[in-house]
C-alpha cells in the first residue's frame, strides 16, 4: 500500500516551464489588485520575470476589472535578456482565467478569453446581482445554468465552487479562496509552500488568508464543486410569544402546504405592523382556503400564490419602512463586516434620500395627504427643499435620531393615505379572485399572480399599479372567454415585459378589439 501524499504536496504533474498567461475578472473590494500582486510575488520568487497591469472597467453592480499577468522563466530568456511581456489578454491565448464572480465568468468566455484547447477556468459559481437583475418588472435574474454550461463547454479545466462562501468560513476574502483554487489546479509549476509563501511576505492578514487558501485549494483538488446538492425545505414554525395564537391557528385551519408561506408572512407582518395586522392577513385568506377546499385540486396554488402577494403587497415600502430598516442594529453590523472593517475602526454611512411630495403625503391622514396632492403650491414648496436629494449620516447620533424618529411613526400607519389607498386595491384584487375563482380556478390564479406588479416605490411602483389596474379593468371582457387565464397571463407577462408600459397597452388594446 502506498503512502499518501502529503498535503503540502501539489499532486498534479508539473507543467514545462513557459510563458504563462493569466487574467483575473473581479470586481471592486474583492481583493483582486491582491489576488495578482500574490501571482507576481509568485512568480519573481520562484525565477520568472512577471508583469501585470489592470484596466479598470464599470458594471452594474460595481467597478469590474481585468487584472493580466505573464511570467516567463528566466532560465528560457538567455543572459541579459529580458522578454517583451503583453500588456492585455489576447483572445485565444490565456492560459488560466480566474473568475470571481459567475457573471465576470461569462464575461470572459464572451471575450474570447475562455478556450477549450488551452484555459484552465476557476470560477466562483455565487452572484452578484446587475442593477439590471435587481430592478426588472420580474425576476429579471441571469439563469446561472446557462453561465456553468458554457464555463464547462468552453474551458479545458474548470474548478467550480462558491469561493465567496469558503472565504466567508475562513474569515477572509474572496482573492484568497480563488488563490488556493489556482493551486489546487496545478496549472502553475510552483508548490503550495511556494503558494503559501508569498501570502506569507505580504505582510498583511496572513492567518485568515492562509486558511481561506487551504479551502480554496482543497475544492479544487476535489474537483470543484458543481452545485450545491437541493436541500429538502424546512419550515421554520418558531414564532415569538406574541405570535403562539396566529401559530396555532395557521397549524389548524391551514394545509400543510401553505406553511411555508404562511410562517413567514405572518413574523413579516406582525414586524411591520403589529400582531393584529399578521392576525387579519389570515382573516383575509379564509375565504380563499374555502374556496379552494369546494374547487381546488389539493395543492392549494390559489391559496399559495394569494398569500405570497398579500403578504408582500400588505408590508409595502413607505419612509417608514425604510427608516426602520436602515437604524436596525443588524444593518450596522452587516456593513461592518462587509467593509472588513476591524473593531478599532469607525465606519461612517452615508444614506441618500431623495423624498418627493407623494412619499410625504403617503404618511398624512388621509384628507391632509389629498390635500397636499391636489395643491401645486405645496408641492412645488415641498420639492425646493427635497429637490437633488439629501444626505443623512446615518452613524451620527443627529443623522440617526431623524430616521429614528420616522421609523416610530408606524402607529399612524393605517390612518395614512398610503395605507387607505394600497388596502383598497388589495380588496378590489381579493374580490376580483373570489368572484371568478368559483367558475374559472384557473384564471383565479393568474389574477392572483397579478399581485406581483405591485413592488417597490417611486417610478417603479407607480408603474406597477397603473399596469394592474389596466389588467383589472380589461378583466370584465376577457372573464368570461373559455381561455381566460392565458389572456390575464398575456397580459401579466406583457405588464412584465418592459418598464414603460407599452407592452401592456398594446396587448389590452389587441383584447379589447
Amino acid at each position: 500500500m502506498t503512502s499518501p501524499v502529503p498535503a503540502s504536496v501539489v499532486t498534479h504533474p508539473l507543467p514545462t516551464p513557459k510563458l504563462i498567461t493569466i487574467a483575473v475578472l473581479a470586481m471592486g473590494g474583492e481583493g483582486g489588485g491582491v489576488l495578482s500582486d500574490w501571482i507576481v510575488d509568485l512568480a519573481e520568487h520562484s525565477g520568472y520575470f512577471a508583469q501585470s497591469t489592470s484596466v479598470p472597467g464599470v458594471a452594474q453592480r460595481t467597478g469590474a476589472t481585468i487584472y493580466y499577468v505573464e511570467i516567463f522563466p528566466k532560465i528560457l530568456a538567455g543572459d541579459g535578456q529580458q522578454p517583451v511581456l503583453a500588456l492585455m489578454p489576447v483572445p485565444g491565448e490565456v492560459d488560466i482565467v480566474i473568475a470571481s464572480e459567475l457573471m465576470e465568468a461569462g464575461r470572459a468566455i464572451q471575450r474570447g478569453f475562455v478556450t477549450p484547447d488551452r484555459t484552465t477556468l476557476v470560477a466562483s459559481t455565487h452572484r452578484v446581482y446587475s442593477m439590471t437583475e435587481r430592478t426588472a418588472m420580474a425576476d429579471g435574474r441571469a439563469d446561472s445554468e446557462v453561465f456553468e454550461a458554457a464555463a464547462q463547454e468552453s474551458a479545458k479545466r474548470l474548478v467550480r465552487a462558491d469561493f465567496a462562501k469558503l472565504a466567508e468560513k475562513a474569515g477572509s476574502i474572496i482573492s484568497a479562496t480563488l488563490f488556493g483554487g489556482l493551486a489546487g489546479t496545478g496549472a502553475m509549476p510552483f508548490s503550495r509552500e511556494q503558494f503559501e509563501s508569498a501570502i506569507r511576505r505580504g505582510g498583511k492578514g496572513i492567518e485568515p488568508s492562509l486558511r481561506a487558501f487551504a479551502a480554496g485549494f482543497d475544492s479544487a483538488n476535489a474537483g470543484g464543486i458543481a452545485s450545491p446538492v437541493p436541500e429538502i425545505p424546512i419550515v421554520d414554525t418558531r414564532v415569538g410569544p406574541a405570535l403562539v395564537e396566529a401559530a396555532k391557528r395557521i397549524k389548524e385551519e391551514f394545509p400543510i402546504e401553505s406553511h411555508e408561506i404562511l410562517f413567514p408572512s405572518v413574523r413579516r407582518l406582525a414586524e411591520y405592523q403589529d400582531v393584529p395586522y399578521a392576525e387579519q392577513f389570515l382573516d383575509s385568506l379564509v375565504p380563499i382556503l374555502e374556496i379552494e377546499r369546494l374547487h381546488g385540486g389539493g395543492n392549494y396554488i390559489l391559496l399559495r400564490e394569494t398569500a405570497r402577494y398579500l403578504a408582500l403587497w400588505s408590508s409595502y415600502e413607505d419612509a417608514v419602512r425604510v427608516a426602520d430598516l436602515k437604524t436596525r442594529s443588524k444593518r450596522f453590523e452587516r456593513v461592518q463586516r462587509d467593509s472588513h472593517a476591524d473593531a478599532a475602526q469607525l465606519v461612517e454611512i452615508n444614506e441618500f434620500l431623495s423624498p418627493q411630495p407623494q412619499e410625504l403625503a403617503d404618511l398624512l391622514p388621509v384628507r391632509l395627504g389629498e390635500w397636499l396632492m391636489s395643491s401645486e403650491g405645496m408641492k412645488r414648496f415641498i420639492t425646493r427643499f427635497t429637490d437633488g436629494g439629501k444626505v443623512v449620516e446615518t452613524s451620527s447620533i443627529t443623522g440617526f435620531l431623524v430616521l429614528y424618529f420616522v421609523a416610530r411613526l408606524r402607529f399612524l400607519r393605517r390612518g395614512s393615505l398610503r395605507f387607505h389607498v394600497e388596502h383598497k386595491r388589495i380588496l378590489e384584487w381579493l374580490a376580483a379572485i373570489r368572484a371568478i375563482a368559483g367558475r374559472d380556478y384557473a384564471t383565479a390564479v393568474e389574477i392572483a399572480e397579478c399581485g406581483q406588479l405591485i413592488k417597490g416605490y417611486a417610478g417603479t411602483h407607480a408603474l406597477g399599479t397603473r399596469n394592474f389596474d389596466c389588467i383589472l379593468a380589461v378583466l370584465p371582457a376577457i372573464e368570461e372567454k373559455p381561455d381566460a387565464h392565458e389572456y390575464v397571463r398575456r397580459l401579466r407577462i406583457a405588464a412584465l415585459a418592459d418598464d414603460t408600459g407599452k407592452e401592456l397597452s398594446r396587448a389590452a388594446s389587441a383584447i379589447s378589439q
